[in-house]
């Protein structure tokens, strides 16, 4: 097996299972989005996966049906996610042999932290996603911009070697900002919003340059910006790894 631990993601509901793939990907785990029962075993085929998160109630396939189903012929930790499900149904799934359950809209922090927990639980080769080369900080306060990672506890952006790059208050603030809102385009004054930087530099013009700053920190080509975009009409949208889903 890998050493870095490999999710699927298993839910009908392409923006829900989107959004905890793109989460998960950020913090360095490997993933694999599905959007049922069929599109699991097809992926099972080519690979076994570390743990499945699995949503309850799909259209096309009950979740109970699939953890049953999943359970008989692999020993894989799977985590429920529940929105309408009864607490029955939660208590059947755990019985069929789920490891834990998360009520929907998850809490992105909460549903890694019930990974890393179970992965721990299943084995001490898959606990947790490996660290970049360099670093020393929780794994959780880590998180990649296009070519460094950024260290939120220790305020600072490293690259793979360990090398450490400048970075000023509010460039961090804005990394911060863009850290905890991944794949969502934020206007200028939402960013300075949510950054607390309403000073006297916190104008429209003051965010752009700060962000072209950014980029020549972050992008592969800070000439063609896929780690921070450019949103026409909406502001700026961060994709962890510069994809340009």
């Amino acid at each position: 097996m890998s050493q870095t631990p490999h999710i699927f993601i298993v839910d009908d509901e392409a923006p829900a299972r989107e959004m905890v793939g793109d989460y998960l990907k950020m913090h360095g785990f490997g993933v694999t989005l599905c959007d049922g029962g069929k599109s699991l075993r097809k992926e099972i085929e080519s690979s076994t996966p570390d743990l499945v998160v699995l949503d309850l109630n799909m259209p096309e396939e009950d979740g109970l049906s699939i953890i049953r189903d999943l359970k008989s012929k692999i020993n894989v930790p799977v985590i429920m996610l529940t929105a309408t499900a009864s607490p029955i149904d939660r208590v059947v799934g755990l019985e069929l042999g789920a490891d834990d359950y998360v009520a929907k809209p998850c809490e992105l922090r909460e549903l890694m932290a019930r990974i890393r927990s179970v992965l721990r639980r299943s084995g001490p080769a898959k606990a947790a996603a490996p660290e970049p080369s360099a670093a020393k900080a929780e794994k959780e306060q880590l998180v990649r911009f296009g070519t460094k990672w950024l260290d939120l506890e220790a305020q600072a952006l490293r690259d793979d070697e360990g090398n450490e790059h400048p970075l000023t208050a509010s460039e961090f603030g804005l990394l911060k900002v863009f850290a905890a809102n991944p794949k969502r385009v934020l206007s200028r004054e939402r960013l300075l919003e949510l950054a607390n930087a309403r000073d006297a530099e916190a104008f429209d013009r003051a965010v752009d340059l700060r962000i072209m700053r950014i980029r020549r920190k972050i992008e592969f080509d800070p000439s063609k910006p896929s780690v921070i975009r450019t949103i026409r009409g909406g502001g700026y949208l961060f994709s962890p790894t510069g994809d340009k889903a």
